[in-house]
C-alpha cells in the first residue's frame, strides 16, 4: 500500500533521514508490535511507537488502574481508577 499525503505530512523529517527514507516509513507503518503489560513501561512504550508509525500494536495486560499507578505511570488519571489500563491506553492512542 502507498504512503498516503496525510502519512508523508507526519513522517516528513524520518522520510528525509537517509537511513529510514520512504522505505523505512513504509515498514513502520506496516509493523505490527506486541507489547506484554500497559503500566509504567508499556503503556508510554505504546504511545511512542503510535507516533513513530507503528501501523498495528497490541498491548496485553489483564490488571486496573488502582490509585498506586497514578505516581509512576503517567498515562494514567484520577479518572481512569477501577478502568483495564489496555483500554485506557488505546483510547489514549487513537
Amino acid at each position: 500500500m502507498a504512503i498516503t499525503p496525510e502519512q508523508i505530512e507526519r513522517h516528513k523529517r524520518h522520510i528525509l533521514l537517509k537511513d529510514i527514507g520512504g522505505p523505512g516509513v513504509q515498514r513502520l507503518i506496516n509493523a505490527s508490535v506486541s507489547i506484554v503489560g500497559a503500566g509504567a513501561l508499556g503503556g508510554p512504550c505504546a504511545m511512542y511507537l503510535t507516533a513513530a508509525g507503528v501501523g498495528r500494536i497490541e498491548i496485553w495486560d489483564d490488571d486496573t488502574v488502582d490509585r498506586s499507578n497514578l505516581q509512576r505511570q503517567v498515562q494514567f488519571g484520577e479518572a481512569d481508577i477501577g478502568a483495564a489500563k489496555v483500554q485506557r491506553v488505546a483510547q489514549r492512542l487513537n
